[in-house]
Formats: structure tokens, sequence, C-alpha cells
């Protein structure tokens, strides 16, 4: 095999939760231009299409738009199940606090609510639950032995405690990243290793993306202060993570799973 066959993700069916999202939509994109035909599933249809629409111009395969609430049990296992075939996961979706004006203190231990602790656990932990066990009893049937890649997406907020003196600007805390946010990226961390085990002597390989923060139109002094933080200096650019998804996804990483592939500017490295 010719090492750029080793990305090649031709007549390969890969699944990407969270594909309107900045990130998401990143993700379905490599792996649509490395030949995959990509499903795209949100719970916003709208947006969701769009980013269809826009992949599609340069996909090799026009990618199929699924409108799916992954926290809903009943709704995850016949939609998944109606697929036939899922060859890929990448398991991106999740709800991300971000500054709102107003709310300064709402991020903070103490003030943060229950609902939104809830939330956060029901989307990004029991939902990808429920993807990779749609998806997985799909990937137990191909192949001899069962076969597929699984990707879940971590943080580096997942791998320690989120540095709030970034979002503190001159006139003080503008912003606490809750706690509920570290908990499911480590337990995403502690989810890929689990999964992978349990698929030993199969061909179904799991692992964990761990990017850093994204470029998405915040404010000068925050990305400033982040920025300051990272050894190459600046936050990421979306696309920045497009080459890590393809590799962990395709047969260049086929001797790796249950490990978490840190793509952060070196933010962990200091």
């Amino acid at each position: 095999m010719q090492d750029q066959e080793l990305f090649d993700l031709t007549g390969r069916r890969a699944v990407v939760t969270g594909a309107a999202g900045l990130l998401g939509r990143e993700f379905a994109g490599a792996l649509a231009a490395a030949g995959a035909h990509v499903v795209l599933v949100d719970r916003d249809e709208a947006a969701t299409a769009a980013v269809a629409a826009t992949i599609a111009e340069e996909a090799a395969v026009a990618p199929t738009v699924l409108a799916l609430d992954i926290t809903d049990p009943a709704a995850v296992g016949p939609a998944i199940e109606a697929l036939a075939e899922v060859d890929i996961l990448v398991n991106s979706a999740a709800i991300d606090p971000k500054f709102e004006p107003g709310a300064e203190l709402a991020g903070h231990l103490t003030h943060y609510s229950l609902e939104k602790w809830k939330a956060s656990l029901d989307v990004n932990l029991t939902g990808s639950f429920l993807m990779t066990q749609a998806c997985c009893r799909l990937m137990e049937q191909q192949g001899d032995r069962g076969r597929g890649a699984i990707v879940n997406l971590s943080s580096t907020y997942g791998l320690g405690g989120p540095d709030q003196r970034i979002y503190r600007g001159a006139d003080g805390q503008k912003f606490f990243k809750p706690v509920d946010y570290s908990v499911t990226k480590a337990g995403m961390l502690g989810f890929t290793r689990a999964v992978a085990a349990l698929y030993a002597g199969t061909e179904i390989r799991v692992n964990a993306l761990t990017p850093g923060g994204a470029f998405n139109g915040q404010d000068d002094e925050f990305v400033q202060q982040y920025s300051a933080r990272t050894i190459l200096g600046r936050m990421a650019a979306p696309a920045d993570y497009r080459g890590a998804m393809v590799f962990l996804c395709s047969d260049a990483s086929r001797y790796m799973t249950g490990a978490n592939l840190v793509v952060d500017g070196g933010w962990t490295a200091w």
C-alpha cells in the first residue's frame, strides 16, 4: 500500500455528530475530502443542510443529513440501524458553554445550575454512549472480526482544569468555564479506553482527539491571553484539526487504539 493510500477513505461511511458545529463541520469536510460518504448528524437540520451543501461542492459522494437528537435512545437506535453500515463514528457533539454578557458568575461552581450540569452530561457523555452503542452494533457485523474506527472528542480541559485567568478582563472575571465541561471531556477519555479494551481481538478501534481552543470570533483580549498560554503562540484555526481526524479514521492509524491524540499548540506541554 502506498503511503497516500493509507489516508484514503473511499467507500467508507462516516457518521459525524455535532456536524453543524465549528469543528464538526471541519471533521465532516475532511473525511468527505478523503473519499468518505459522510452522514451529518445534528439537531439543527437547516444548519446541517447548509454544511452538507458546502461539502458537496468538493466531495466525491454527496453527504447525507440526519436530523437527530443523540440523547433520545428511541430515535438513535432506529436511525443508525437504517444506515445498514457504518465504518467510522466521530463523537463531536457537545455542549461547550461560552461567555454571555450579564452572566459573569453563572459558570462558577456555587452559582451553576443543576439543570445545566445534567444537560451537559446528557449530551456530552450519554449522547456519545448511545451513538457508539448503535454504531458498534453495525461495526460488529463487518469483516470476520468486526471492523470500524471511532473517534471521541475530548479537550485540553479534560486533561487539566480550566485556566480561569484567561477569562479575566481589565474589569475583573468575565466568565468561568463550568466544571461540567472538564468532567465530561475527562469522561470521554475514560470512555475511549473502556470501549477500546472491550473490543480487544477485533478490528474496531477507538481513539480520542484532544483539541485546544479554536478561534471563533473571540475578542482580542481573550485571544491574546489564550495565545500566551500556548507554545505556538496562537489559537487554532478550525481547519488545523482536519489532518488529525483523517489520520485517526484511516488505515494510517491502524495500529492505534485506546489512545489520545493531543493537538493543542503546546497548551499541555508547558
